[in-house]
């Protein structure tokens, strides 16, 4: 397995990934991809067998990212690190990958300077695989939003990287 900075020619394998967690995640298209690769401050995958298993997209303070959870904590923190969206391949889910691709992004955070670690997951309708997942990491709420044309209820959460339980 390879951890690497996510390319242009991966975007096929990223986007093919997402769709298989939209219900979770919002869509993604080729032009929206790549505005989004241009802003994010850290974009990268894990690699098997030449397959992008997992992908994981991170934006800091002062991007501009029209999303509304990262809005959320762009009005309330004045450094952070938001992590859009981690995704990884069903047929390698419940095997770590998750954990190793947090992994990178807590080193990247600490190299950054980057001292709080951001994310939401849904509450309603609940994600409650992500709700564990990022509870065992130590992730705290710090409030929560109504988004999407659904509605649907976000948790937002926060983690001190000084407190970060290496993943």
């Amino acid at each position: 397995m390879q951890l690497r900075d996510a390319h242009p020619l991966d975007f096929a394998q990223i986007l093919a990934l997402n769709e298989e967690s939209v219900r979770f995640l919002s869509p993604l298209n080729p032009a929206r991809l790549a505005v989004l690769h241009n802003q994010a401050a850290y974009h990268q995958v894990l690699e098997l067998k030449g397959r992008i298993i997992a992908f994981l997209l991170a934006f800091r303070e002062g991007a501009a990212y029209d999303s509304p959870n990262y809005r959320w904590f762009a009005t309330r923190f004045p450094q952070f690190l938001y992590i859009d969206r981690v995704v990884v391949a069903g047929s390698a889910q419940g095997q770590g990958i998750g954990k190793l691709m947090y992994r990178g992004l807590f080193d990247y955070a600490s190299r950054s300077g980057a001292s709080l670690i951001t994310c939401e997951f849904d509450v309603d309708p609940p994600n409650a695989r992500s709700q564990r997942f990022h509870e065992s990491l130590g992730f705290k709420a710090l409030g929560t939003q109504h988004v999407g044309p659904a509605k649907k209820l976000v948790s937002l959460q926060g983690m001190s990287i000084a407190a970060e339980n290496t993943a």
